[in-house]
């Protein structure tokens, strides 16, 4: 699975569980950890655990390990590392002060509209 289909899955999963400003960013040439960032979040803890649960779930079901899913428990930011792909769950609380969007400011921005719903 190519990095850009295993971004859909993972966009096309957390859409499914409500996420919320889904930004996908297009890491290539910026970092070497991965080819995307996600970065979304949910209204309650409780969402962006099932957020999680769900984009793991679709990632193990399409033959992608998951190599680490951190913050879990808490899930104030969940980490969940698919290898070319790298999940930023948010609690809607949470993100504003992170602000991965501006903190990789030199990455561009990937169209997502072809994963909504």
């Amino acid at each position: 699975m190519e990095g850009k289909e295993l971004l859909e899955l993972a966009a096309g999963a957390a859409d499914d569980k409500k996420a919320e400003q889904l930004t996908a960013l297009d890491m290539r040439g910026i970092s070497l950890i991965a080819d995307y960032f996600l970065i979304a979040h949910g209204n309650s803890y409780k969402q962006v655990q099932a957020i999680a649960q769900d984009i793991k779930k679709q990632a193990q079901e399409a033959g992608k390990e998951v190599k680490r899913l951190e913050g879990f428990d808490e899930a104030k930011w969940i980490l969940i590392d698919l290898e070319d792909v790298i999940v930023h769950l948010f609690h809607k609380d949470e993100r504003p002060y992170y602000n991965l969007e501006k903190l990789w400011g030199d990455a561009s921005t990937v169209d997502l509209e072809t994963v909504s719903n």
